[in-house]
Order: C-alpha cells, then sequence, then structure tokens
C-alpha cells in the first residue's frame, strides 16, 4: 500500500514502535503423537535452532532450548488426545528468504511423531513456490509445443516457429528484468510512489507471461504471415521481410500504443504495488515487442536466415498433407529457383478505352452484352 494509506501507517508504526514477533507465529501440528513425555524434548529442539525467539507447547514455553515458562491453564489448548500442537514464535521476518529457510529447516527436524507438519503464512509461501515451480515445466511444455505446432501449420516452417518462441522469452526476459530491478530492488521506487520490498509476488509474473506472450504472439502472426504471403507470390526473402515490416508496422505500432495507454493508466493510479507492477510491467512487455524485437530482431535474422526461414522437411509438404492457410508449397532448398516472379506490370484502368452507350453518347459505360 502507498506510504500515506491508514492500513500501511498502523503497520509501520507497529513495526516501528512495538514488538511484532508475536504478530508472525506460526503452528507446527503433531498428529498421532506420542506419549506426552516427548512433547518437551521436542519442543526444546524448536527453540534451538536458528531464527526461532520462542516455542510454546504443552509443557510450557521455551526459548534457546531453555523453559522460560512452565505449563499451566493457557497451555492447555496445545494438547488433545490425538494430537499436539506448537506454537513458534519466528526472530526473521516471515515472507523472506530467512522466513522461508526456517520453515524448510522445521520441516526438516526429526520429529517423534507420527506425523508433523507446519502451517501459517511463510509454509503456505513455500508451498505455492514449490507448486509452480514443480509444475512450470509442463507448463512450458504446453506452451511451446501448442505454439510451435500451430505456427508450423500456418507457415510449413521448421525455423520460423522457433525464432518466434526464442524472440517472445527475449522480450520477456527483458520486462521481467526490469520489473526486478524497479519494484524488487527499488530503483526508481519513489518516482512511482512505491516501496522496494526485496521480492516480488510470485504470482503476478505468472499473469503478466500469459497475458504479454500472447499479445507478442498475435503481432508475431501478423508479421509473418504478410511475409510468408510475400514470399510465395516472389520468392524473394528480402522483399518479403521489406513488405511484411511495411504492411504490418503501423498495425502494430497502432495496436501497441492502444494497449499501453490501458495497462499505464491503471499502472500509474493504483495505490497497490502489485497493481503497478502488473500495469507497467505488461505496458513495457508490449511497447518492447513492438518497437524492439517487431521492428528490429525479427526482420534482420529473418533476413540473415534468407531462404531457410521457409524450409520444412518433404514428409511435411503439400501433396501429404493439408496446409492451413492460402499460401503456397514450402519451397525445396536444395534447388536453385524458387516460385516464379511475375514480372508483368500492374494495369492501370484510367489508360483503358470507355466504350460508349448509344442510347447516351454523354455517359460513359462499360460494355454491354448484345442480347
Amino acid at each position: 500500500l502507498a506510504p500515506d494509506d491508514p492500513v500501511r501507517a498502523v503497520s509501520d508504526v507497529l513495526r516501528a514502535e512495538f514488538g511484532s514477533a508475536e504478530a508472525n507465529a506460526f503452528p507446527v501440528v503433531a498428529v498421532d503423537p506420542a506419549p506426552a513425555a516427548s512433547i518437551t524434548p521436542y519442543a526444546i529442539a524448536l527453540s534451538q535452532l536458528p531464527g526461532v525467539a520462542r516455542v510454546d507447547a504443552a509443557t510450557g514455553s521455551f526459548t534457546n532450548g531453555a523453559a522460560i515458562s512452565p505449563a499451566g491453564p493457557g497451555t492447555a489448548r496445545f494438547e488433545a488426545d490425538d494430537a499436539a500442537w506448537f506454537r513458534v514464535v519466528p526472530s526473521v521476518e516471515p515472507i523472506s528468504a530467512e522466513g522461508e529457510a526456517l520453515v524448510t529447516t522445521v520441516r526438516a527436524l526429526d520429529s517423534p511423531f507420527a506425523h508433523t507438519w507446519v502451517g501459517g503464512g511463510t509454509a503456505a509461501l513455500v508451498d505455492t513456490k514449490g507448486a509452480i515451480i514443480d509444475r512450470a515445466w509442463l507448463a512450458a511444455a504446453w506452451i511451446i509445443g501448442a505454439t510451435f505446432l500451430l505456427l508450423f501449420a500456418m507457415f510449413r516452417s521448421v525455423l520460423v516457429p522457433i525464432k518466434a518462441i526464442v524472440l517472445n522469452m527475449l522480450s520477456l526476459g527483458a520486462t521481467f528484468g526490469l520489473m526486478v530491478w524497479i519494484f524488487q530492488e527499488g530503483n526508481g521506487a519513489d518516482l512511482l510512489g512505491i516501496t522496494a520490498t526485496g521480492q516480488t509476488d510470485i504470482t503476478t509474473p505468472i499473469l503478466m507471461f500469459c497475458i504479454a506472450f500472447g499479445l507478442s504472439m498475435d503481432y508475431e502472426v501478423f508479421l509473418l504471415a504478410r511475409m510468408k504471403e510475400s514470399f510465395d507470390r516472389t520468392g524473394n526473402n528480402d522483399a518479403a521481410v521489406i513488405e511484411g515490416l511495411a504492411g504490418t508496422g503501423r498495425l502494430v505500432t497502432n495496436a501497441a500504443v492502444l494497449l499501453s495507454i490501458t495497462f499505464v493508466s491503471f499502472g500509474l493510479t493504483a495505490n497497490v504495488s502489485t497493481i503497478t507492477l502488473f500495469g507497467l510491467g505488461l505496458a513495457v512487455a508490449v511497447l518492447v515487442d513492438a518497437f524492439v524485437v517487431r521492428v528490429t530482431l525479427v526482420p534482420a535474422l529473418m533476413a540473415v536466415t534468407g531462404r531457410a526461414n521457409w524450409w520444412a522437411p518433404r514428409v511435411f509438404r503439400p501433396g501429404r498433407h493439408r496446409r492451413v492457410g492460402p499460401h503456397r508449397p514450402t519451397i525445396d532448398l536444395r534447388t536453385e529457383t524458387g516460385p516464379a516472379i511475375d514480372l508483368r506490370p500492374e494495369i492501370d484502368l484510367r489508360d483503358q478505352p470507355v466504350a460508349v452507350d448509344p442510347i447516351d453518347s454523354t455517359a460513359p459505360t462499360t460494355d454491354r452484352p448484345t442480347p
């Protein structure tokens, strides 16, 4: 939140003027526990871990391996017939690298109980990051595989889809790097009215990736489709690159500017840093993609790779599969010539004779068939 927000002001006062470690306590729950004699040794072991300030259990409170208060009426809530729980008060910031390390250490600690689980906000963050990272490869495989197959079906090329995916990842990588530099490391944060925390919300980059990757591929299809049409008509790769860039430049530029205005508007007016990150991040992603990748990198790589852009294995050439899109067969690089180039001049209708209607000799009209 913004520094002048009342909720933010309360949080700042609590952090500066009062000890807030109690509010950051997290539970450690033991299910099907061993006899009650195991509760004290486990509580002592927890209290000796780095980053732990105090442990409250059914048998009392412990700090640095020593008991500081005995069991009493208030500690009865820590034990039941088939379960027990321990209240761990950390000495480190819970949402931080140290807090995540503490949760990992507690989970790795030998326990005398059948099942021991760690809860709280830090544990939820650790589990969320683990779930996302563990499945990220599957999501990436789906995205890259589907994108490659669809672009290959449209352009009948092996190299073009690969370059499209790599360049999209490049623009997104540059965008994420800039977002870390500003929102995580705090460079220019004062100008935006935000406070850098040293971390980035883990779900925001994922949502940004989904939207930005789709928009980037949209622009890519516009540009490559025009290049493919030109190459099928002329067989000249350099001319196709020029014509494709000239034919789609205005469309891509206008679309990118309009989208960026939308993203920037709620990014700069939001009082929540995650919304600001989302809006400005998408705006940067769209602008970098439209004005750097599409205008510079794509044409340069298409020109460098030449006719290899439109190569495909023989088994995927026309006659053995159904083509998607109104384009001609893919060329064979083993031949010297590509599709024939039509050099006939265009017809200017202003130079053609005009037929005269015998009924009205003053009104030019087109020829009509004899009844």
